[in-house]
């Protein structure tokens, strides 16, 4: 596929700020051994509100959980910033978005105990992040600007 110049700056800076984001929040994550999403999981609304609660209120479900999310942010992160395994990492990402988006929907008449950044009718950061994902997976630019362009380099499709 075809880029301009303008448009293929745009893609590697999308896939970037996002890889930034994901590893930022996944290692943060990492190193802070106390860190846990119970009470994140707790103040869940909207009809899957009894699913995330179910996992809260598990020990051995919310240690899965925890671990899963800090790792799945992080490693999909480096992968996005690092140019390789996009399509997967983008995957992961949109996986954890949507839950995200699942627990803390922005539907009116929710309120939720951890602040926001204005006010949102359906439409927030989190489901315009995940779209944004969604750009990346459909129009992956790692084989142009990425360490999987090594791969094609060598003759080998990724």
């Amino acid at each position: 596929m075809e880029y301009s110049k303008s448009k293929l700056s745009a893609l590697v800076l999308l896939r970037l700020v996002i890889g930034w984001h994901f590893f930022y929040e996944g290692m943060v994550k990492v190193l802070n051994p106390s860190w846990t999403s119970k009470a994140y999981l707790l103040d869940s609304g909207g009809f899957a509100k009894p699913f995330f609660e179910w996992i809260a209120r598990n020990d051995i479900l919310l240690a899965a959980n925890d671990l899963m999310n800090a790792w799945v942010l992080t490693i999909a992160g480096l992968f996005l910033l690092l140019g390789v395994l996009v399509r997967p990492a983008a995957l992961a990402g949109m996986f954890l978005l949507a839950m995200y988006y699942l627990s803390h929907p922005a539907f009116p008449g929710l309120e939720y105990l951890f602040p926001t950044d204005g006010s949102y009718f359906i439409i927030n950061k989190t489901l315009i992040e995940l779209v944004a994902m969604c750009v990346i997976f459909a129009f992956p630019t790692a084989h142009i600007i990425g360490l999987e362009r090594l791969f094609y380099r060598s003759g080998n499709n990724p």
